[in-house]
């Protein structure tokens, strides 16, 4: 177990279719709206993101795509922003109905008093790497070398910012001897660390590839495949989280399932889809021009997909334990691991699909 799972406190108790005629660029461009038109039956639905396009979001991407969303009799609008923090904070002013975005976003709305929940898991671990900038610190020898440095992360409060401080903790890197600024996603993020502005960077795929692969860094920090999150969190750490506020779940429980019923749909077909299926299936902007190296950056976060969307029994705990490690003023908050999430419509979807 690591240093960081053993110091934790114990616990208590749109529519992307559009998308596939579009450039990388115009992916990438926070707050975007895109939907398809013609669903019918349920109305519409609008799912905040942050970072439309990344792997974090497949599922959510392939139940659009692959028509999942559609069968249920659900139109799905996606607002796309720069960071999962900046789609949360969509949906708490009324300018989404749900978000697709890291799991510990639901204790910051507890936090400020929002009431909300995760209504299916779409990732077990954060899918996210630190890496290190080859042209602004050529002769990097270890994470003391960061100390005064600028580390990019989509937004303050962010998953990234989570894992990078997780990551740099673990090193012995004081946080307060770095400074964490916010890039954004997609080509912001790129044109951030290529241009100096920051001279490392904690993202997800197939950014954190496509700048591994280009020698444009050197990867420091993992949390990309199961074996990492265990090593770093010693228990299950839900990760990417359809998640709804409470008054959502109760006026339009319809609704929700059948967001739930796409995801789980969409889960059960990427567990034996092949590379190839997967091309077909998501827009081709996407592939940011280079279909082998979103294959590559795919394989190495494919086995952290949920197979199955349920909530892990001690998720919810570790990722409360977590936050509380990194940023301590959450401790005294009213906060409840119980009350952040629930299975009830992964249950009845699981049902439907026989997963």
């Amino acid at each position: 177990m690591s240093p960081v799972a053993m110091t934790l406190p114990a616990p208590g108790r749109r529519a992307f279719g559009t998308a596939c005629a579009l450039s990388a660029a115009v992916v990438f461009a926070p707050a975007v709206m895109r939907t398809r038109p013609g669903a019918a039956g349920l109305g519409r639905v609008t799912v905040a993101v942050g970072g439309q396009g990344v792997l974090y979001h497949l599922p959510l991407a392939l139940a659009d795509c692959l028509g999942y969303f559609r069968a249920e009799g659900l139109e799905v609008v996606v607002r796309d922003f720069s960071a999962g923090a900046q789609a949360r904070q969509a949906v708490l002013r009324g300018a989404a109905d749900v978000y697709s975005g890291a799991f510990e976003h639901i204790f910051r709305a507890q936090a400020s008093g929002q009431a909300c929940r995760a209504l299916v898991l779409q990732g077990r671990a954060p899918q996210l790497a630190l890496g290190v900038s080859l042209r602004a610190l050529p002769g990097y020898r270890d994470p003391g070398d960061l100390a005064g440095r600028h580390i990019g992360v989509s937004s303050i409060g962010s998953s990234t910012h989570l894992a990078a401080s997780l990551l740099l903790l673990r090193s012995g890197v004081a946080l307060r001897h770095v400074a964490f600024v916010g890039v954004g996603s997609g080509a912001q993020a790129l044109a951030a660390l290529r241009s100096g502005q920051v001279q490392a960077l904690c993202h997800a795929d197939p950014i954190m590839t496509l700048l591994e692969q280009r020698q444009d860094t050197r990867i420091i920090g993992e949390l990309r495949s199961l074996k990492a999150a265990q090593d770093m969190f010693g228990a299950s750490m839900p990760a990417g989280s359809l998640c709804a506020p409470q008054a959502f779940i109760e006026q339009q429980p319809a609704q929700a399932q059948a967001l739930v019923n796409g995801i789980v749909h969409a889960l059960k077909w990427l567990h034996t889809a092949a590379p190839a299926d997967l091309v077909k299936a998501v827009p081709a902007a996407y592939l940011l021009g280079d279909q082998g190296l979103y294959l590559a950056a795919f394989s190495r976060v494919r086995e952290t997909y949920s197979t199955h969307g349920l909530m892990p029994d001690d998720g919810p705990a570790t990722a409360l334990r977590v936050l509380t490690h990194v940023q301590p003023q959450w401790a005294g908050a009213k906060l409840d691991p119980e009350c952040a999430y629930t299975n009830e419509f992964v249950h009845r979807a699981r049902q439907k699909y026989d997963v």
